[in-house]
């Protein structure tokens, strides 16, 4: 009786001001209107509220309960980078033990996956290693997850950024790289393509669904009729996603370093990565080791649609950066905002391939495969696989699509190149009728 009465207190309270919450923090956002039909029917204006703890996502900022990524992990487990030899015996006598032990040769990197003591959260097994191991590289299993989200339909790859259909062989000679979801390498999309596909997921767990690695992998070398961005590329593509004791479906930090190491042993000439999760040290370690071998990453800018939290690899500042837009060059309305933002590319209604046929698809996911073929091309070409030297080249043919330079949404904007691998019978587009029909799309 008496906490009910002091909740109504506390309600009226609010109601007469007597009592201030704190002003959330606000920016402008450009939301795409469809109908139920998938009709583009206008562009509405609004404030939208900037995430924070349990920042709400969707459209325009609102829809859906985002659970702030450095609080999704494995349960029960932690990562350590190179220990001492006394960590062992140390961490024993204190309940911990070895789960496994990561060798990353190409990385130069050992990982510890370590098993913390019962009745322990993993951020109190975190502070007590730091404490009694100075300078020790420890942090959480981080999950990652895909960013796309189902949406209404619009065109295949190559159509929805002006691109010419290309031949079978066009991209011949590049080595491509994905780490995502698991791929349906039987799917016609892909049937006599040049993929190789290995998983990373757990033993003793199954892994995950292959919708979302399967339209990433036939965005990047998917045949001529599926709109495939290079069909004569040779395609790496790492599962790192399995599906949890819970049935969830998760991806973690320690199968991303393992796709990452193979990555670096097969050499590609790019990256992409379709997916976001939080900062981790132990994955920046790795990512530092994998830029010193040369890797260059492309990496999804994220769909928390949030100005607050990065989304990573995304953020790491030898990763190039790509979000999504639509129709007349609205920014995609679940696409994160922030300074790490390099390029912009289409990523709505996007024709994807997924097992047993196709869908439709949105997502910041479907924007960064554009950039990383643009990459892959140009280092081909002998371009030095520099992140900093291949920003400066796309910069030069990106279209400002929002404040005059680079902002926070956009980054440098759309880069407007077409590759040079058409049908034969075919002239060569004029960029500026390419840039006019996506801005009617």
């Amino acid at each position: 009786m008496r906490l009910a009465v002091f909740l109504l207190v506390l309600m009226m309270a609010f109601a007469a001001g007597m009592v201030s919450a704190p002003a959330p923090a606000f920016a402008d956002v450009s939301i795409m209107q469809y109908d139920d039909k998938g009709r583009p029917i206008g562009i509405k204006r609004k404030k939208s509220r900037l995430g924070g703890r349990g920042a709400l996502g969707g459209r325009g900022g609102l829809g859906r309960l985002i659970v702030p990524p450095e609080e999704q992990y494995e349960k029960g487990e932690v990562l350590v980078v190179n220990p001492p030899g006394t960590f062992a015996g140390f961490t024993r006598q204190l309940g911990f033990s070895l789960i496994e032990l990561v060798r990353l040769p190409q990385l130069a990197l050992e990982v510890h996956r370590i098993r913390i003591p019962p009745r322990t959260s993993v951020p109190a097994a975190i502070r007590l290693l730091a404490q009694r191991f100075p300078g020790l590289i420890v942090d959480a299993n981080h999950h990652f997850e895909p960013q796309n989200l189902p949406e209404f339909p619009n065109n295949v790859a190559r159509a929805a950024i002006g691109w010419p259909a290309a031949t079978r062989s066009c991209g011949a000679g590049v080595r491509l790289g994905m780490i995502d979801a698991a791929v349906d390498i039987g799917h016609p999309a892909l049937v006599g393509q040049k993929v190789e596909f290995r998983s990373f997921h757990r033993s003793g767990r199954k892994p995950g669904p292959a919708e979302h690695g399967t339209a990433i992998a036939a965005m990047l070398v998917g045949k001529p009729s599926w709109g495939g961005l290079l069909p004569g590329a040779e395609l790496r593509a790492g599962n790192i996603f399995e599906i949890n004791e819970t049935g969830r479906t998760v991806g973690n930090a320690v199968g991303l370093m393992k796709a990452v190491d193979w990555m670096a042993k097969s050499e590609v000439h790019v990256v992409n990565l379709s997916v976001a999760g939080a900062d981790n040290k132990v994955m920046r370690v790795a990512f530092d080791r994998a830029r010193d071998k040369g890797l260059i990453l492309v990496a999804a800018a994220g769909n928390w649609g949030t100005a607050d939290r990065p989304a990573y690899p995304a953020a790491y500042p030898d990763v190039v950066a790509v979000t999504a837009f639509g129709a007349k060059w609205v920014v995609y309305s679940h696409a994160n905002s922030g300074n790490y933002i390099d390029f912009a590319a289409p990523g709505v209604r996007i024709w994807t391939a997924v097992p047993g046929g196709g869908r439709f698809q949105s997502g910041t996911s479907f924007a960064s495969p554009y950039v990383a073929a643009l990459i892959a091309l140009e280092i081909k070409k002998g371009t030095h696989a520099s992140p900093n030297t291949l920003r400066r080249i796309l910069r030069k043919h990106a279209v400002d699509l929002g404040k005059p330079g680079r902002d926070t949404v956009f980054g440098w904007g759309f880069v407007d190149l077409n590759p040079q691998c058409r049908k034969s019978s075919k002239k060569r587009q004029d960029p500026k009728r390419r840039r006019s029909r996506l801005r009617r799309r």
